[in-house]
């Protein structure tokens, strides 16, 4: 099947099970999709026994999809600067020390705490796993996906505090997180003696501090650009252009690209929207990057769907997969509350915060692809990537059709 067809055939499930989920489910938009997906692929699953060739044929058109290629080299990009440039940097501003705070050093905790944890639980189970391949794991499972709780917390009047610290720390910890990924799989690959600590320090500044740098001169570009012009086709262009030409600079640049994307879209948003654009104008751009949004969060959550008949689940390997969620939710919540409580005095946030950050800080498809990215020598690599989908359907499924019920409770008459 050539990529046109495929594409299409996406295209169409995307819009069948969105348009399905509007008439019939009525779950925020993320999960409905991906719950009919995974309802499709169960189905077909089960047609193994009858005509096992149909499944086959399936299964070898989902695994044309280069998935982590997909999310990471299109999707990715347009939905982080998408994300930001609709992000209120007003309140962003208001909230930086604790969105800082949990983006960055919230990350780095919780990759050390699960993959420590997966060690020790791999060593009590007697499973051969490495101390840099756990670690290699926490670093892709502790971003978080704020795609799917969003469409929850717009129907409550959360703290906005509480909601930007959702959606802001998504944000940042997602460029975070893959630089981390990055830094830790060149130790995996080529072992611990091979890098020294100076330079991982070095690695992480360069992909962190220069996405953030090569964001700004995107942002002040766009900005200056706009500016000169009032022609809002054209305007339209030039912000698409500015995402996917800044985002393949940042790869032959070894920079943070999904930084990047962040620091432009937060820019573009705060100064471009009220200053260089018109009326008109602001309202055509703000619309195509909502439907631009839309569109992609809704087909990245159907191929995480349809990625299940690609995956392997040992049914006898229940208890780790159990055992891994439980550790992954813990880890996250004590990474939270740690710098939540040293910095206590500083941030503008309840001490309801730290549990309603945990449970909606769910993980998406970057953890999926960040573990399919990982080179078939690891040996490891499909046991990481089978307990991360678990982490990622236990996520979107569990946390997300609970959310609700988690934010009646911790703010009743909300």
């Amino acid at each position: 099947m050539d990529l046109f067809d495929l594409f299409t055939l996406l295209i169409v499930a995307t819009a069948l099970f969105s348009y399905l989920n509007t008439r019939l489910l009525k779950l925020p938009g993320a999960i409905g999709v991906m719950v009919l997906s995974l309802g499709v692929s169960l189905l077909l699953n089960s047609l193994n026994s009858i005509r096992p060739e149909w499944l086959q044929i399936v299964r070898e058109t989902v695994a044309q999809i280069d998935f982590d290629r997909v999310v990471f080299d299109i999707m990715l990009s347009f939905l982080l600067f998408a994300g930001a440039f609709h992000t209120d940097v007003a309140q962003l501003r208001v909230e930086r020390r604790s969105v800082i705070l949990f983006a960055f050093v919230g990350v780095m905790l919780s990759t050390f705490l699960i993959g420590s944890g997966l060690y020790l639980l791999a060593d009590w189970l007697a499973l051969n796993l490495s101390y840099p391949i756990c670690l290699l794991f926490g670093a892709l499972i502790s971003p978080t996906d704020p795609i799917a709780v969003l469409g929850i917390l717009t129907k409550f009047k959360l703290p906005e505090s509480v909601k930007i610290n959702i959606v802001g720390e998504s944000l940042f910890n997602d460029g975070v997180g893959v630089v981390v990924f990055a830094t830790i799989y060149q130790v995996v690959l080529n072992g611990a003696d091979s890098i020294s600590g100076g330079e991982i320090a070095w690695l992480f500044i360069k992909e962190a501090g220069g996405g953030v740098v090569l964001g700004l001169a995107i942002g002040y570009g766009l900005f200056f650009a706009l500016r000169s012009i009032d022609h809002y086709q054209t305007e339209v262009i030039i912000t698409v252009a500015a995402v996917m030409g800044g985002y393949l600079l940042a790869r032959y640049l070894h920079v943070s690209g999904p930084l990047a994307m962040v620091v432009a879209g937060l820019l573009m948003g705060h100064n471009a929207q009220p200053n260089v654009m018109s009326e008109l104008t602001e309202e055509y751009v703000d619309r195509f990057w909502e439907t631009i949004d839309v569109i992609l969060n809704a087909l990245l959550f159907v191929l995480i769907g349809f990625e299940l008949l690609l995956i392997d689940f040992e049914i006898t390997q229940w208890t780790i997969y159990v055992l891994v969620v439980l550790l992954v939710l813990i880890s996250r919540y004590i990474a939270i509350l740690l710098p939540f409580s040293l910095a206590r005095r500083w941030l503008d946030l309840d001490d309801k915060a730290p549990l309603m950050l945990t449970w909606g800080g769910l993980r998406g498809g970057l953890s999926v692809a960040l573990a399919l990215s990982i080179d078939p020598s690891v040996p490891e690599k499909d046991f990481i990537v089978t307990i991360t989908y678990a982490v990622v359907l236990f996520s979107v499924i569990g946390q997300g059709l609970t959310m609700e019920r988690l934010i009646r409770r911790l703010y009743p008459g909300q």
